[in-house]
Parts: structure tokens; C-alpha cells; sequence
């Protein structure tokens, strides 16, 4: 049983990482023509990027087993609710690369990035409801992504 949920756990981080590691291998090209944009002001240094992504989809991968674990019949259809909008989150998450780094369509990966935050902010709310560990381990994510809007936006402007 022990080794089961040890399984578990690692594929829940893996799924995450995984997307993670995909959008930033499709983008990877972008990078060179993006560090050539007028960058808003605080905004961080490229290589801190990889690594700020990587601690949050590794605490994303960790809500989302707290959430699959929990198995309360009084909080199914808010699991089954917070695991939809976890695995929908992750694919605008993926495609927002795409979209802003290599389409360059920054309004539009802005527009991405708010139906991006509300998928969040509905996955935070139903993930508090089965497992509040899991609502807690997603509140960098919501910063982040917040933080990224303002990054998003204001490239979109000064460009």
C-alpha cells in the first residue's frame, strides 16, 4: 500500500512538471526574440523563471493528489469539480507559453492569462472545499499568475 501511494504521489507531480517542461521545450526558440522586448519594471531575471515554475508545479502536483486522495462522499462532486478544473487550468497553463511567447500576441495571451487566473481562482475555492492543505499549497500559484498578468500586460503595452 505504502509503494501505491508513493506512486501516486510521484505521477501527480510528474503530470505538472511534464506540461511544464513540454510548453517550455516548444517556447525554448521564443526566449532569444522575447529578451529583446521592453521589459516592464520588476521584472525578474530570466533564469529565475525555470525555477519559480518548477516549485509551483510541484505544489500543484501535491494539491492535486490531496484532492484526488480524499474520498469523502460528502465532498465528491467538489473533488470531481476541483480535478476538472485542475486538468483545464493546466492547459491554458500550457498554451499561454505558446501563445505569448510564440505567437507574440501578447493582448491576446493577456486575455489567455485571465481566463487562465478565473480557472485558478475556481480550482483554489473548490480544492478548499475537499482539502484545505491543497488550497494553501495553491496560493504562490495564484500570486504568480497574478504577477505574470502584470508582466504580460505591461509587455503588451510597451510593445
Amino acid at each position: 500500500m505504502k509503494k501505491n501511494k508513493i506512486w501516486e504521489i510521484i505521477v501527480a507531480i510528474a503530470i505538472p512538471l511534464i506540461v511544464g517542461g513540454l510548453s517550455a521545450f516548444l517556447t525554448k526558440d521564443a526566449m532569444e526574440s522575447f529578451n529583446e522586448l521592453v521589459q516592464p519594471p520588476l521584472s525578474p531575471p530570466s533564469f529565475l523563471f525555470p525555477i519559480v515554475w518548477t516549485i509551483l508545479f510541484v505544489l500543484m502536483g501535491i494539491a492535486s493528489y490531496l484532492i484526488y486522495k480524499n474520498n469523502d462522499v460528502n465532498v465528491y462532486k467538489e473533488r470531481k469539480r476541483a480535478l476538472i478544473l485542475y486538468f483545464i487550468q493546466l492547459i491554458f497553463n500550457f498554451f499561454w507559453s505558446l501563445i505569448f511567447f510564440n505567437l507574440q500576441t501578447f493582448y491576446f495571451a493577456f486575455a489567455w492569462l485571465l481566463v487562465l487566473w478565473i480557472l485558478i481562482i475556481l480550482l483554489m475555492y473548490n480544492a478548499k472545499l475537499v482539502n484545505k492543505v491543497s488550497y494553501y499549497l495553491l496560493v504562490p500559484y495564484i500570486i504568480w499568475v497574478t504577477f505574470a498578468g502584470y508582466l504580460n500586460l505591461a509587455i503588451a503595452i510597451l510593445n
